[in-house]
């Protein structure tokens, strides 16, 4: 079950490539950043076309760490399937195939990656991507507001702001978006809503 940005709760298969050049300092995921299994894209598909869905999500990690990350999503899209990548926003996504809905982070500072940004994504990005801001204090919230402005990313795409789980209340959060009338979509982590943290899940 897709548990954030716009795909929220439709049925999706995760395709999740091991690897990732950044250490932030909330993770969730750092079973990722080694390990997995060898395999080539036809094993891929094949293991993908085992569920019964359209909907596929690459993950990492960070998935454009993978040398064959880029004609993977491309064969997804071959195949039929409406294909999402999720991005730190540190690696060029220029080259990432059209047709993919590409949910790219921006790091604030407490993640401790904030200089690994690469602003120049954000001319590559169109209304079919999403701007993910993981937000872990009021600093965080601030830097993103301002980010926000300066950049005017909502008029880019839609911009997703998530509390980092454990660092910052939600409430806190959706009140602060409230009282300024930020012009982006709250949300959780519906996925840790139905089961927790669950490597994986």
């Amino acid at each position: 079950m897709q548990g954030e940005a716009t795909r929220v709760g439709l049925p999706t298969v995760f395709i999740r490539l091991s690897g990732c050049p950044l250490r932030c300092l909330w993770c969730d995921t750092t079973y990722s950043f080694s390990g997995g299994e060898s395999s080539d894209i036809a094993a891929v598909l094949a293991e993908v076309a085992r569920y019964p869905t359209r909907h596929v999500c690459v993950t990492g990690g960070e998935p454009l760490a993978q040398k064959d990350c880029l004609p993977l999503l491309t064969a997804l899209c071959e195949a039929g399937y409406d294909v999402s990548l999720e991005t730190s926003g540190a690696l060029d996504i220029a080259a990432v195939d059209a047709r993919v809905s590409r949910i790219m982070d921006l790091k604030a500072p407490d993640s401790g990656e904030c200089e690994r940004n690469r602003w120049q994504n954000l001319a590559a990005l169109n209304a079919r991507d999403e701007i993910k801001i993981i937000i872990a204090s009021r600093a965080d919230y601030d830097w993103a507001r301002q980010t926000i402005a300066e950049h005017r990313l909502d008029a880019i795409c839609p911009v997703l702001l998530s509390p980092a789980q454990g660092l910052i209340e939600p409430v806190a959060l959706a009140g602060w978006i409230l009282a300024d009338g930020l012009n982006v979509r709250f949300q959780l982590q519906l996925h840790k809503v139905l089961w927790g943290n669950i490597p994986g899940k």
